[in-house]
């Protein structure tokens, strides 16, 4: 694993050096040429860090896993929950703010009418916020 980390740091400090060799050089055809090395080295830091994740953490991982081999989709729906509901919510208070900011330019007397509505659209996050902890409770 540092022998990963390893290469990773020395693959980052080439990138960071071929930068500033391109910021400081002021003749574009040299700066192609280390460009093409920036290019690769980008690409294999990613192809590293993905061989990384994919061989070397689920063994970590799993070393650390509960008994219970059904917590795990607990843990997947808990998540789905909060971020699916959180995404709504940004939508919903998207959509209702900007219709809410356009009526009260319009009328400023609904101010009020229009908050409880930016409210009720924030409440699809709290309910996704509480389902997941009663989901985190059962495991």
């Amino acid at each position: 694993m540092y022998a990963v980390l390893f290469i990773a740091m020395a693959i980052s400090g080439l990138t960071v050096a071929a930068g500033l060799y391109i910021y400081l050089m002021k003749d574009e055809a040299k700066a192609r040429k280390v460009k093409k090395l920036v290019r690769f080295s980008v690409i294999s830091y990613a192809v590293l860090v993905a061989a990384f994740l994919f061989f070397l953490v689920p063994g970590i991982a799993s070393a650390a896993s509960s008994a219970n081999p059904a917590s795990g989709m607990g843990f997947i729906a808990a998540a789905l929950a909060t971020g699916l509901a959180t995404i709504g919510a940004g939508y919903a208070v998207g959509a209702v703010g900007s219709s809410a900011l356009g009526a009260v330019s319009e009328d400023p007397n609904i101010l009020g009418k229009t908050l409880i509505f930016v409210g009720l659209a924030e409440g699809i996050a709290i309910y996704g916020l509480i389902v997941s902890i009663m989901i985190l409770g059962r495991l």
